[in-house]
């Protein structure tokens, strides 16, 4: 089998480097370079310090002659915290700090991986066993149920690589956290643990403990339920573990004449050893809970090798409104916490549901998310590009997002962290919900999941739009609450409208991934509204430019004639004309394209200064805020989107080119130590290469020049490095690639976490068009065509399927899941 690991990272290089374990809208957990467990979020609380004491893997090694005894937990040993500005991967609980002291760790760490799949290679000189630890969450592409199981999948093969035989115990230990509120640290006495119970159950080839909290009811928020489970069905179980101390006398206490074979005929007993500690009984006192531990024994031979099999199962079911919400304040609301429920919770009955599914499927797990990261891995894309891609289906599958009981995707900004504790703490979501200008930019869940992506559609044009056609860019929840249509939003006040564009652009995308004929149909009513809206208010001379007031993105308002808006409006005049084609409105088609023609030719003559595009006020606009001369890093994203879409040139190609030679060289910075940052730190370093987002080379910044100028955000950073690959400037592209991947390289900030207002940013999602780029590959279903472009053996998915398309002399396509009934068109 192909090695679909493409990287190599020594723990103590990486200690940033936290790979996100869960599915779409379950919640989860994140495996670090050294192994250990940490950011536990299963009740898909937002909280990167998520800690669950006493959580992990351990142990024992022994040997007979010479002596040899053995025990330490199953990860590397604790590094520093390298302190980068407003993140906390890096972060390691005092609780595993104080066992790493007590237990020991394994000496060395090393970890690769392609998301979801991480591996962990284990070795110590104090004994001869070496450990592979793989560990993953189901993932395929278009299938959302595959990729929404809450679980998580840990295969370790030992090996001993020693002239002597050897034996011991490998254990893996679980938390009951049934109670837990996921954001107050768990101590000696903790609100809302007490009275949780586990229950042993064998058989089937498997050991399990189930985790439960019986004094809750069954619908309050935090009830629910864990399993820990090892393919091991006479396993030793110490189902009521009171704690480290407890869980070393149950290691040290191991014994090769250890009485398993009475499990036989009496599978309810727990450790069948009997010269080993008691487990607890009943139900945990009030403030604590009980650890789990399943235990695997072992025995090697030199050279030999044995593979164990551990999972993590969860079901916590019933969501609740857990977020402050934008717009009005409503306190007639007083103590309400809205129901919201997790999708899954339907689909599973409770945690032993979910387990008895990975039980059953495992092969299955494991072979089809095998064979979406070799599609990956084994195509003609860079190693190291192929990586980062992977990496960005973990913000779909982060606590960023969720799926309601309602079957409705949900998708914060992203979710609150140690970039957000100077406004809004650093627990929950941030900035709810489903913001349309930020979203504006994700592109990983529209091409890995495009069923999701067409459901934000259906709640834009269903829940959010206004009876004057516009789209508020923040969603209240539940869904029958009023909405923001009436009312300051925040973030800016009125609703964006660039969201508002990338509505009409992203309804064609949606056409494109598989929606339908009907589903436009259906939807076009809509769509006139919200292009009439925005022609009534920005548009009405009809002239193609966009004037006045324009709520935005950066959370201000922009003003007067800008390329930024003006180019997505370009780009949804001609998205808008496509689908006016589709449903054979040939009026709106023709209105479309006539004020398509004269936009592009007055945004090119008006704001092109011979190097870029520039701003132009009018008079009586607000001068505060804007960037006028400036160079503004995403100032022609509308023929990036242009380019996603198959629609061609909106402005004049080599202007467009110029203009972002223009934002490489004047906005790429090569070192921040002595950088002056107003507001959010995102680089730092000497070292560090970022994009800004926006300069004044020239001179002529502004007194109060537009807001967060002097930032850097990684989905612009995407955004303009894919778009230079799409017009064959492959330097610039690859230089601002290299500066993003290289600050997120596990040393400093994590390669799996691109934070912003939040970790696990949506706006970085922008990173996935760079697979169109490369490639040229681009499917639309509506015409039922495959488009393919450079040589070379690319990635390609559509709602029908996935594969691989290989280009050259001949064009052969290779099929991994589905069907692809698409005509094959050269591009290029």
């Amino acid at each position: 089998m192909t090695d679909i690991l493409s990287t190599s990272r020594p723990h103590t290089e990486a200690p940033a480097l936290a790979m996100p374990v869960g599915g779409i809208g379950t919640g989860g957990f994140a495996v670090n370079a050294d192994g250990s467990l940490r950011q536990w979020q299963l009740q898909g609380m937002p909280n990167h310090l998520g800690a669950l004491p006493g959580t992990g893997f351990w142990m024992r090694v022994t040997q007979v002659e010479p002596p040899l005894n053995v025990i330490s937990m199953v990860q590397g040993a604790p590094v520093p915290d390298p302190k980068a500005s407003l993140t906390t991967d890096a972060h390691m609980p005092e609780w595993m700090t104080a066992a790493a002291e007590t237990f020991g760790t394994f000496e060395s760490a090393s970890f690769r991986g392609t998301y979801p799949i991480a591996e962990v290679e284990l070795t110590d000189s104090r004994h001869p066993v070496a450990v592979r630890m793989r560990v993953l969450n189901p993932l395929a592409p278009r299938d959302v149920e595959f990729s929404s199981i809450p679980t998580g999948m840990f295969e370790f093969t030992l090996t001993n690589t020693g002239p002597i035989a050897v034996h011991g115990t490998l254990a893996g230990s679980l938390l009951n956290a049934i109670g837990w509120d996921g954001i107050t640290p768990i101590a000696e006495s903790t609100p809302g643990l007490g009275g949780n119970v586990n229950r042993l159950r064998r058989g089937k080839g498997w050991s399990r403990i189930v985790m439960d909290n019986p004094s809750l009811d069954e619908s309050d928020q935090l009830a629910g339920q864990l399993v820990l489970a090892a393919d091991d069905e006479s396993a030793a179980v110490l189902t009521r573990c009171s704690g480290l101390e407890h869980l070393d006398a149950f290691l040290r206490s191991r014994a090769a004449n250890d009485g398993r074979a009475r499990l036989a005929l009496a599978p309810t007993v727990g450790d069948p050893q009997l010269n080993a500690p008691r487990s607890g009984s009943g139900a945990s006192a009030p403030g604590r809970s009980w650890l789990g531990v399943v235990g695997v024994p072992f025995a090697l031979e030199p050279g030999a090798s044995r593979t164990i099999r551990f999972s993590i199962s969860w079901h916590l079911p019933n969501r609740f409104v857990d977020i402050e919400q934008f717009g009005r304040p409503h306190p007639e609301w007083g103590s309400s916490r809205f129901f919201l429920g997790n999708a899954y919770g339907l689909r599973f009955l409770d945690a032993m549901d979910v387990q008895a599914t990975v039980e059953r499927r495992w092969e299955e797990l494991s072979e089809r998310t095998r064979r979406w990261t070799s599609t990956l891995v084994d195509s003609s894309l860079d190693p190291r590009e192929a990586e980062h891609l992977a990496a960005q289906a973990a913000y779909v599958r982060s606590p960023t997002c969720f799926i309601g009981a309602d079957g409705r995707f949900y998708g914060y900004e992203g979710s609150l962290g140690d970039s957000t504790w100077m406004w809004s703490g650093v627990f929950g979501g941030s900035c709810p919900l489903n913001c349309t200008h930020v979203w504006q930019y994700e592109a990983a869940l529209a091409g890995l999941w495009p069923r999701l992506e067409r459901n934000m559609r259906d709640t834009e044009f269903d829940v959010m739009q206004a009876e004057n056609g516009a789209i508020p860019h923040r969603l209240r929840v539940p869904t029958y609450l009023p909405q923001m249509t009436d009312e300051f939003i925040g973030g800016p006040e009125e609703p964006a409208l660039d969201g508002m564009l990338a509505t009409i652009l992203k309804s064609l995308r949606d056409v494109q991934r598989g929606a339908g004929q009907e589903w436009l149909e259906h939807r076009w009513p809509r769509l006139v509204r919200l292009h009439d809206h925005i022609v009534e208010r920005w548009d009405a001379d009809g002239d193609g430019m966009l004037r006045g007031i324009q709520p935005s993105t950066h959370d201000i308002d922009l003003a007067g004639a800008n390329p930024f808006m003006g180019t997505l409006w370009l780009a949804a005049l001609r998205a808008y004309e496509e689908l006016a084609l589709l449903v054979g409105d040939g009026d709106a088609a023709t209105g479309a394209r006539a004020r398509f023609e004269s936009g592009s030719r007055l945004y090119d003559e008006r704001l092109f200064d011979g190097t870029h595009y520039i701003q132009e006020l009018d008079e009586g606009d607000p001068e505060d805020f804007q960037w006028r001369t400036g160079v503004l890093s995403d100032q022609v994203i509308g023929q990036w989107w242009a380019h996603q879409l198959g629609l061609g040139a909106i402005l004049p190609p080599d202007h467009v080119r110029s203009a972002l030679r223009h934002v490489v060289a004047s906005n790429l910075r090569h070192g921040f130590a002595d950088f002056v940052h107003p507001y959010r730190v995102y680089a730092d370093t000497a070292d560090d290469v970022g994009l800004l987002m926006c300069t004044w080379p020239e001179g002529g910044r502004p007194d109060v020049p537009t807001r967060y100028a002097d930032e850097v955000w990684t989905g612009i950073e995407w955004q303009v490095a894919a778009h230079c690959v799409f017009e064959g400037l492959d330097a610039e592209g690859q230089a601002v690639l290299d500066g993003l991947w290289d600050r997120h390289d596990g040393r400093r900030r994590n390669p799996y976490n691109e934070i912003e207002c939040g970790d696990h940013y949506a706006r970085a999602m922008a990173g996935w068009t760079l697979l169109q780029a490369r490639s040229g590959v681009r499917v639309d279903e509506a015409a039922g065509e495959l488009h393919v472009g450079a040589d070379g053996r690319w990635p390609w998915i559509s709602s029908a399927g996935y594969g691989t398309v290989t280009v050259g002399e001949h064009v052969e396509i290779d099929v991994v899941e589905g069907d692809c009934p698409f005509t094959v068109v050269r591009d290029r």
